[in-house]
C-alpha cells in the first residue's frame, strides 16, 4: 500500500534482489562468515539463493546468526511464559529496551523455537542510515519509525505508523514488537513512554481504548541481561544528564553500540513473556479514568508493573544494590566470588573515587531491584 511505502519491510518478491545486491558488501559478508564459519563463501551464497522470503532469510540465516552470538558472547538464553500463547495468533509484544538490535532478535529466536508467529519489529530510521543496514533491517522484517522530524511531520508519521501496525496485526495476522520507549534505557530503570501508546491508539477509530487494546492483544515482555556489554558506552550520556549538560552523540556511536552489544559479554539472558493484558484490565482503567491521556498513563503503568514483576534479577543486580546502599540486604543472593568479580568489572569501567560516576554505574544494575521492591511495596 502506497501510504506505507517508505516505512515497510521488503515484499517477498524483493528478497532475492536485495540479497544479490548486498551479499558482497564487506559488512554483510562479515556477518555471513561469522554465521557460517564452516562454509565456503560459495556455499553461503547457495544458502542465500534458497531464501525466497523473509521467513527463509530469518530462519536460514538470522536465526543462526543469533545462535552464534549466544554461543560466543553469553552463558545461555532462557525464556518462559511463551508457552501460554497460541501459535496461530498475532500479538503486540512491548518490551523494555536495552540493546539496539539484540532485543528483537532474541525475542524472534524465542518465538521461532516456540513455533509462534514471529514479529515485524519497529526500528528508528536514524539507526539504518547506511544502505546495507537498511537492507538488512528490511530483510529482517523491520519497519521504520521516523526520528528527528518536525512536530507536524511527527503527527502525520505517527498516524501512518499506527495504521500500519493495525494492518499488520489485524489484517495480516503478523505479530509486532515495539520497545516501550524511544531509545534504549541507559540507567537501568525501564518505563513505558505514554507517547508510544498514544501513537498505537491513533488507529482505534470509533472503538474505545479498551476495545482496541484488547483486540490487538498486548503482551508485556521483560528482557534481562546479566551484564550490559554497552554499559561503559552509556556512561557519557548518563553523566551529561546528571550534570545537566547537553549530550551530543558521536558520528558512529549507534553503530559502535550495535557491534559491542552483539559481541560483548552479556552473561546469562532471560526473556519472560507476561500475561496478555485482557479486557478486564482496560475496562477497569476506563472506569477509573475518563480522559484518554489518563487512561494511556494508567496502561503505561500497568505495562511497567508487568515488566518489573517478570524481570529476572541476577547476582550483579543485587550486588550493585548493596554497594549503592552500603548494605547487605541481598547478601544471600550472591557469593563472595560473584561480588569480587563485579567489583573488578566496576573498577575497570569507572573511576570508583568519583562518587557521581560510581553512583551512575551502580544504578544501571541496581534500578531493576529498586523498581521491583517498589512494585511489591505498592501491593502490600
Amino acid at each position: 500500500m502506497k501510504e506505507f511505502e517508505d516505512i515497510r519491510f521488503y515484499n517477498e518478491n524483493e528478497v532475492q534482489t536485495a540479497l544479490q545486491e548486498y551479499k558482497r558488501h564487506p559488512m554483510v559478508k562479515a556477518l555471513l562468515q561469522f554465521t557460517f564459519p564452516e562454509k565456503s563463501y560459495s556455499e553461503i551464497e547457495t544458502v542465500l539463493g534458497e531464501c525466497n522470503s523473509i521467513r527463509d532469510f530469518q530462519t536460514k540465516v538470522i536465526y543462526n546468526s543469533v545462535l552464534k552470538v549466544i554461543e560466543k558472547s553469553t552463558e545461555g538464553l532462557t525464556y518462559n511464559g511463551f508457552d501460554k500463547l497460541d501459535n496461530d495468533q498475532a500479538y503486540f509484544y512491548i518490551s523494555n529496551h536495552r540493546d539496539i538490535i539484540l532485543d528483537t532478535c532474541l525475542i524472534n529466536t524465542t518465538l521461532y523455537e516456540q513455533d509462534l508467529i514471529m514479529t515485524a519489529s519497529a526500528i528508528g530510521d536514524n539507526l539504518v542510515r547506511k544502505p546495507f543496514l537498511m537492507a538488512l533491517s528490511r530483510l529482517n522484517r523491520n519497519f521504520l519509525v521516523k526520528r528527528g522530524i518536525s512536530p507536524r511531520e511527527m503527527l502525520k508519521s505517527s498516524m501512518v505508523l499506527s495504521e500500519y501496525i493495525k494492518k499488520l496485526l489485524l489484517e495480516d495476522g503478523r505479530s509486532v514488537w515495539m520497545a516501550q520507549r524511544e531509545g534504549r534505557t541507559k540507567d537501568g530503570s525501564d518505563y513505558t513512554q505514554q507517547g508510544v501508546l498514544k501513537m498505537l491508539a491513533m488507529a482505534k477509530g470509533e472503538k474505545s481504548l479498551a476495545e482496541y487494546f484488547t483486540e490487538i492483544k498486548i503482551v508485556p515482555v521483560a528482557i534481562s541481561y546479566e551484564f550490559d556489554p554497552t554499559d561503559i558506552l552509556k556512561m557519557p550520556e548518563l553523566m551529561a544528564k546528571r550534570m545537566k549538560e547537553e549530550y551530543v552523540k558521536s558520528a558512529n556511536e549507534d553503530f559502535n553500540s550495535i557491534m559491542q552489544g552483539a559481541m560483548g559479554n552479556k552473561g546469562r539472558i532471560h526473556i519472560n513473556a507476561g500475561e496478555i493484558l485482557g479486557k478486564e484490565v482496560f475496562e477497569d482503567i476506563e472506569k477509573e479514568h475518563t480522559s484518554i491521556n489518563a487512561q494511556l498513563k494508567a496502561v503505561a503503568t500497568k505495562i511497567d508493573q508487568h515488566i518489573y514483576k517478570n524481570y529476572k534479577l541476577w547476582p550483579a543486580n543485587y550486588i550493585a544494590f548493596d554497594l549503592l546502599k552500603n548494605s547487605e540486604n541481598y547478601a544471600d543472593k550472591y557469593s563472595d566470588k560473584e561480588k569480587r568479580q563485579f567489583e573488578r568489572r566496576l573498577s575497570r569501567r569507572v573511576d570508583v573515587k568519583n562518587p557521581l560516576e560510581l553512583n551512575s554505574y551502580l544504578l544501571m544494575y541496581a534500578n531493576p531491584v529498586i523498581n521491583k521492591e517498589a512494585l511489591y511495596e505498592e501491593k502490600s
